[in-house]
């Protein structure tokens, strides 16, 4: 019997689970260990004979819980499980330095790790390196730790915000959700300030001031789905797209954030705004492979109307010297 499957190696997996996942029920349980419920049962009873107080509770919020005061062994890590967390890493914070929180944190991880697992990891951290994404930022941990936990208690805050122009303001919000959207953290809320949901970059908010009063999220809430919406609207610039093709075949290449796209007959529209028409044209319309036509607003029309020039420039236009060729990689 392998030392993973063994109950013992078991027993110390459920004590894991009931540490990060406090009230889990049998069938939990057993789905995460890949056993059945009654094998599970029995998991957590070797628990209580090792001395380790598990309490359970019946109905809708039941299950088993550890008791106050229980302390769980050190985290251990698979070597797989900590090459993982090695590329996250990399891969999620390319400049990390030497004297980075994250990077200092990992090294921790890494130097704590037993010598048969660590030293793949550590090679992995010393070699490996990343590109860094320019639309990536960082917001302050203090502040996301103040936002995540008013999420989490579902307490209203009120946060202090420098809007892309500097101008600083200060707004009462029920905080929903924090979204991590291709390197940008996101608040999602609803701020009192406006009565409208709003998405709020993270790195942005200065500071957070918790308030008494509570708040109850919609039911319904899909936060990533949400942001993707929200992301589409409400900005300076409006925009009005006609595709040439049906809402089937748009629909995969045009996202939330680009605004609402519904059928018109064989064809399709898409209404939104945006805060800047030249990299809506450029980096969002210009991908789509359907011929449209841009029905509004002005500015977008003019941001179009340069590309189209600029890209037919590069096919009637003096014609380039050839550059010599050269070996090398991708691109």
């Amino acid at each position: 019997m392998s030392s993973d499957t063994s109950p013992t190696a078991r027993a110390l997996r459920t004590l894991e689970i009931l540490g990060t996942r406090p009230g889990a029920t049998a069938s939990e349980l057993a789905g995460r260990l890949g056993v059945t419920e009654r094998a599970a049962r029995r998991y957590v009873g070797i628990l209580r004979e090792a001395g380790i107080p598990v309490t359970s509770a019946r109905g809708p919020h039941g299950g088993y819980r550890l008791g106050r005061g229980t302390r769980l062994p050190p985290v251990s890590f698979t070597q797989s499980e900590a090459l993982g967390l090695v590329m996250a890493v990399i891969n999620g914070d390319p400049d990390a330095g030497g004297d980075d929180l994250v990077d200092a944190a990992l090294g921790k991880v890494v130097r704590a790790l037993p010598a048969d697992v660590g030293r793949q990891a550590a090679t992995l951290r010393a070699h490996a390196s990343a590109t860094p994404d320019r639309y990536a930022t960082r917001p302050d941990t203090a502040v996301t730790g103040e936002l995540v936990a008013a999420i989490a208690a579902r307490r209203r805050v009120v946060v202090t915000y420098r809007g892309e122009t500097g101008r600083q303001w200060v707004a009462e919000v029920d905080p929903w959700a924090v979204v991590v959207r291709y390197g940008r953290w996101y608040l999602l809320c609803h701020s009192h300030r406006s009565d409208a949901v709003r998405t709020y970059r993270v790195d942005r908010v200065l500071d957070v001031a918790h308030t008494g009063h509570g708040f109850v999220p919609p039911d319904d809430l899909d936060p990533v789905a949400a942001l993707e919406e929200h992301l589409g609207i409400g900005w300076r610039f409006t925009t009005r797209v006609v595709f040439d093709a049906p809402l089937a075949d748009v629909e995969p290449w045009v996202g939330a954030h680009m605004g609402r796209l519904e059928a018109a007959g064989d064809r399709c529209v898409l209404t939104g705004s945006t805060r800047n028409p030249e990299a809506y044209a450029q980096e969002r319309l210009a991908r789509v492979p359907f011929g449209y036509r841009v029905e509004g607003g002005p500015e977008l029309r003019e941001a179009v109307a340069v590309l189209a020039e600029r890209l037919t420039a590069a096919l009637t236009g003096p014609a380039a010297r050839p550059a010599p060729v050269s070996g090398g990689g991708d691109r």
